[in-house]
C-alpha cells in the first residue's frame, strides 16, 4: 500500500511540478521618454549656427551715370527675407558692418569694384527710404509664434561723377539673436 501511496504522491508532485512550470507570469514595468528641445531659427527656411545666407541686396544694372538705384534685400524663394523661430522666443537682427562702410561720401556703406572705386548705398527698413538702418542697426521682431516672420531691408545706393563701369559688390554682416 505504501508502494502504492508513493506513487500516487510522485505522479501528483510530477503533475504539480509540470503545471507550475507551464503556468503564465506576469511582471509590470514601465518605459521612460524624453526629449529636450533647444531654441533655434531658421533663415529663409535653413536653420544653423554660422554662415546662414540673410538674402541679397541686387540694385540689378544701371549705367554709370545712375542718380539712385534701389533694391530690396530677397531671400533665397525671391522673397523677402523669412525669420522663424521657436515659440516664446523674441527675435532680432543686427545688421552689421559691411567690408566698405565709409569708403564713399553719400552713403554709410559702400559697394566697391576692387579697383578703388566706391558707389554709396544705405539701408532701410521702409520701401520709402525714410527709416536708416545704420550699421550695427537692430530690428526686433514680434516675439515668435511659431510662424515666419518677414523682414523687409531696402537699399539705396547714389551715383557719383567719375565712376568707372564694372561691378561693384559689398558684403555686410548679419546677426539674429533670440
Amino acid at each position: 500500500m505504501r508502494m502504492l501511496e508513493s506513487r500516487i504522491g510522485l505522479s501528483l508532485l510530477g503533475l504539480a511540478m509540470v503545471t507550475s512550470v507551464n503556468a503564465a507570469t506576469t511582471v509590470t514595468g514601465q518605459i521612460t521618454s524624453s526629449l529636450i528641445l533647444i531654441s533655434s531659427c531658421q533663415v529663409n527656411g535653413v536653420g544653423g549656427s554660422s554662415n546662414l545666407n540673410f538674402g541679397a541686396l541686387n540694385f540689378g544694372t544701371a549705367n554709370s551715370l545712375f542718380t539712385t538705384a534701389n533694391a530690396q534685400v530677397l531671400g533665397g524663394g525671391g522673397g523677402a527675407l523669412s525669420i522663424l523661430c521657436s515659440s516664446g522666443t523674441s527675435p532680432s537682427v543686427k545688421v552689421r558692418a559691411g567690408a566698405h562702410d565709409g569708403q564713399s561720401a553719400g552713403g554709410t556703406r559702400a559697394l566697391a569694384d576692387g579697383n578703388g572705386n566706391f558707389v554709396p548705398y544705405d539701408l532701410y527698413t521702409d520701401a520709402g527710404h525714410s527709416q536708416l538702418l545704420a550699421i550695427d542697426g537692430v530690428i526686433n521682431l514680434a516675439p515668435s509664434t511659431g510662424v515666419a516672420q518677414t523682414v523687409n531691408i531696402y537699399g539705396q545706393a547714389v551715383g557719383k561723377a567719375g565712376l568707372p563701369a564694372g561691378t561693384y559688390s559689398d558684403t555686410v554682416a548679419v546677426e539674429l539673436t533670440f
